[in-house]
């Protein structure tokens, strides 16, 4: 019996199941990305971003003739947007720092601070905004602190992406110096705290010594205004440029996309003379927030699919140890489950012999045909044992041309005393001329007895005088022997009909669930074929369809 067959096809049922996280597996090796930054993008991915891309652009194009127009006031804008692009930015520098505690990176780091950058000033320009919680400002003057925390909000955020693409380590190195990842995050934060206080503290508190952004009128902007937007759209525009000349990853794809949402809010400043509360103004501002929460979707998507992965393939190592486990201990059964029978029977006639030889006088009548037994079983036996060994090395093509119906005689002769103490009638009906079949007439005994012994387990339910098997031999009239195994058992049951021939499937409480699979596997590669015709209340029936002469695959 070939038992490596079988792992082979409890491992390929597996396989099927876990094909793409092994596959994943065999691909990275020790290079397995464990980050979204190292991560490279793939052509779908590409094609998403440009088309989101090209919207925002078609988008903006629509709006760029009424950017000007100045509709209605709506105080509850500022906070609302600004407060809901404050949490994601969070969220995102967040997810940042996380993906720098696994595979440090300097580059990491700067840019979450971007990130930390942009969420501080998006809030405390909110404070310093006009109408946005009270009439008045809660912070700065109602003029410039608001127009500066802008300037500031966009600046460091482009710096910080410039940073970031500049100083962009290779995958799965960490340059920083020899310190834990948090001390290394909580330097960071508290810097960028400092930074944060030090800029609102100038815009604020001495924001009469900077220059004027905006007249008396709030919606109307200064010359310097103008060009200051002009200078951030410039600068956004570097970021994007150097970004673009290194690694495209899926985090180097997705800023990409957020730095071309920010464009049109520097564009409707520096071209439209009437700011705030205009079409443009509010329509650039929505631009960022969808830019902004784009990134954090995706990472969040990504995270979730690069953990899946992870998680399938941790899975699929354990599974696979386990199995190693299983898949001895099954084997080790099968091969005592294999071997019980011609042992059986040897120890069963070797006691016989000895109680004629015993007796007074000696018994000699039947001593011929036990010892005949004996020498058959010992022929069985070591067959099995010479298949076992024959696993690990190529064998030769054993299989001859054979009688079916010899080969079921030999096995029901050497399974005559279990039927018999299990009190089953057997009936036999083979067709007179059957054609020689090709096979190997030792696997064929080791298929019947399997199904044979399985009917004989599955009628123990039943009476003792209901209990029938029945073997039918035929042929098809065109280049198959079929060969039928009948029990008068209780059936099996509908949702197990399917699994019946899946490795380690059992519904024996002591069974290995090889026994089954074990005769598909030998009879697929006759080139033959092993179903359940039939299995209802009245019992099962196991065909064996098996080529005529020389049609059947190799080994």
């Amino acid at each position: 019996m070939k038992l490596a067959e079988v792992h082979q096809a409890n491992f390929g049922t597996a396989r099927s199941r876990e094909a793409e996280a092994e596959d994943f597996v065999e691909k990275e090796g020790q290079d397995f990305p464990l980050i979204i930054a190292t991560m490279p993008a793939t052509e779908r991915q590409r094609a998403i971003a440009v088309g989101i891309v090209i919207l925002l652009t078609v988008a903006a194009a629509v709006i760029a003739p009424f950017a000007s127009i100045q509709v209605a006031r709506v105080d509850a804008f500022i906070p609302v947007l600004q407060t809901v692009l404050s949490v994601v930015d969070f969220i995102t520098a967040t997810l940042l720092l996380s993906q720098f505690s696994i595979q440090p990176q300097r580059a990491l780091l700067a840019l979450a601070s971007g990130y930390i950058f942009s969420g501080s000033f998006a809030f405390l320009q909110t404070l310093a905004f006009p109408g946005a919680y009270t009439p008045a400002v809660l912070i700065g003057d109602e003029f410039n602190t608001p127009g500066w925390l802008f300037v500031l909000w966009h600046a460091t955020f482009a710096t910080a992406i410039l940073v970031y693409a500049v100083s962009k380590d290779a995958i799965g190195v960490a340059t920083l110096p020899n310190r834990s990842t948090m001390t290394s995050i909580g330097i960071t934060i508290v810097c960028v705290a400092a930074v944060i206080a030090g800029l609102t503290w100038i815009a604020t508190a001495k924001v009469d010594y900077l220059p004027s952004l905006y007249s008396a009128n709030v919606t109307l902007q200064t010359r310097f205004a103008i060009r200051i937007n002009l200078v951030l759209w410039l600068w956004d525009a570097t970021a994007l440029v150097v970004l673009l000349s290194r690694r495209r990853t899926i985090l180097d794809l997705w800023l990409m996309v957020t730095l071309l949402a920010w464009m049109p809010n520097f564009l409707v400043a520096a071209l439209s003379s009437s700011v705030r509360f205009s079409i443009g103004w509010y329509a650039a501002r929505g631009f960022v927030l969808i830019g902004s929460c784009m990134l954090l979707t995706v990472l969040i998507i990504e995270t979730m699919f690069l953990y899946s992965r992870l998680a399938s393939a941790n899975i699929l190592q354990r599974r696979e140890r386990i199995n190693r486990f299983l898949t001895v201990d099954a084997v080790t059964a099968a091969i005592a489950h294999e071997l019980r029978t011609p042992l059986g029977a040897i120890a069963l006639n070797a006691s016989t012999a000895l109680s004629q030889l015993r007796s007074n006088p000696p018994e000699l009548q039947e001593m011929d045909d036990i010892l005949s037994d004996i020498e058959a079983e010992s022929y069985h036996a070591a067959a099995i044992i010479s298949n076992i060994r024959e696993l690990s090395k190529k064998t030769t093509d054993r299989r001859v041309l054979t009688h079916v119906e010899d080969v079921v005689r030999l096995v029901l002769r050497l399974l005559q005393h279990d039927l018999q103490m299990s009190a089953v009638s057997v009936a036999t009906e083979f067709q007179d001329n059957l054609p020689d079949v090709r096979l190997d007439a030792t696997q064929l005994q080791q298929v019947l007895v399997n199904l044979i012994k399985n009917a004989n387990d599955a009628m123990s339910s039943v009476a003792p005088e209901a209990r029938r098997l029945r073997l039918t031999t035929g042929f098809d009239g065109h280049s198959t022997v079929l060969l039928s195994v009948q029990d008068s058992g209780p059936g099996i049951l509908v949702e197990n009909r399917e699994r019946i021939f899946d490795p380690f499937f059992t519904t024996k409480s002591g069974g290995t669930g090889l026994g089954l699979a074990v005769c598909f596997t030998v009879v697929t590669n006759h080139g033959g074929k092993l179903r359940l015709v039939k299995s209802d209340s009245d019992g099962s029936i196991f065909e064996i369809a098996i080529p005529v002469g020389g049609q059947h695959s190799a080994e």
